[in-house]
């Protein structure tokens, strides 16, 4: 989600699951090879397992791109196949791409020659108003003949002109059936549907039928949705942290990157949904969205959020 998840959201989120993979923000190819590649590829060792997202189209340029990836020490590049935006369809990426799978085919084949870790896909079942399963059918099919095993399906259609791309989010329908089909059709791949999942029961129910689920924006506006992973998915035995340990854990991060100087802002902004539907929630969010606290504030805000959340937890803190 560009714009979203940059590291210091990433870290955020490792706090409070130890095994979800995590997913940058897409950078793209072109971003690479001419810009600030540490600014883009920086990230804390604390993400792992974490993948690279790219968005390009040009096969030598990617196969770059993924080159630094391993390079920095991601687990798995990401080709993003999926992303509707008008701007992105400018550079010839992102969900047009779905209209050209030997393209798409081409860009996975020059990666994985590129690189020795997992070279993975996301896209779309469908673009504009078609329903052809067949579409999506033989995307997967040429795409994983070039080598890709995990195809990430955003279990709506993408519309390339008329929508935006929050509308591309909510009006096509879901339709999961598509990506049930897709592991039928494909049982040695790893298929991950994601798209409207925001809890629990509906996350168990689609993992008895694909291998996994990715959350979006769910998981970011309400990032303690997170806190059940490790236990449910993963085996773990410890209870998750609770809200007021990830706050406390993130006190000594905000503090260091506040002497690189980052600003409190840049980084705050990824925790206002920590108390979601909580009583103090809204409290919470007031005190670490206030523009006049936040500019020159450091971790002593967060204490300051936590106290008016969780009063009772905020007294135990010791520094």
């Amino acid at each position: 989600m560009m714009d979203w998840t940059d590291r210091h959201c990433r870290f955020f989120l490792r706090l409070i699951s130890r095994h979800a993979r995590l997913y940058t923000e897409m950078v793209t190819a072109p971003a690479l090879l001419h810009g600030d590649v540490p600014r883009h590829l920086d990230f804390d060792a604390s993400e792992h397992p974490v993948a690279l997202q790219l968005g390009g189209s040009d096969p030598a340029m990617l196969a770059y791109g993924a080159r630094l990836g391993e390079q920095w020490g991601y687990d798995e590049i990401n080709l993003n196949c999926g992303c509707p935006s008008e701007r992105v369809q400018t550079g010839s990426f992102g969900a047009c791409l779905m209209g050209d799978p030997a393209l798409v085919a081409d860009c996975v084949k020059a990666m994985r020659d590129a690189v020795a870790i997992p070279v993975t896909v996301k896209h779309r079942i469908g673009l504009n108003n078609g329903e052809d399963y067949g579409f999506v059918r033989d995307f997967v099919g040429a795409v994983s003949a070039a080598g890709c095993g995990v195809f990430i399906v955003h279990a709506r259609n993408a519309v390339l002109k008329g929508l935006s791309p929050k509308e591309n989010r909510e009006v096509p329908p879901l339709r999961y059936d598509v990506v049930h089909r897709l592991k039928r059709d494909f049982p040695e791949l790893t298929i991950v549907l994601n798209g409207g999942l925001t809890a629990w029961p509906a996350i168990e129910r689609e993992l008895d039928a694909v291998d996994g689920v990715m959350l979006g924006r769910a998981a970011y506006h309400d990032p303690y949705v997170l806190a059940p992973v490790d236990w449910r998915l993963f085996g773990v035995e410890t209870p998750p942290p609770t809200r007021a340990e990830i706050l406390r854990a993130l006190m000594p991060y905000v503090a260091a990157q506040r002497e690189r100087g980052m600003p409190l802002r840049g980084m705050a902004r990824h925790f206002l949904g920590l108390y979601h539907g909580r009583p103090g929630g809204r409290r919470f969010r007031q005190i670490l969205s206030d523009s006049a606290r936040l500019r020159d504030a450091g971790p002593e805000l967060l204490e300051q959020a936590l106290a008016a959340a969780e009063p009772a937890e905020s007294a135990l803190f010791v520094e």
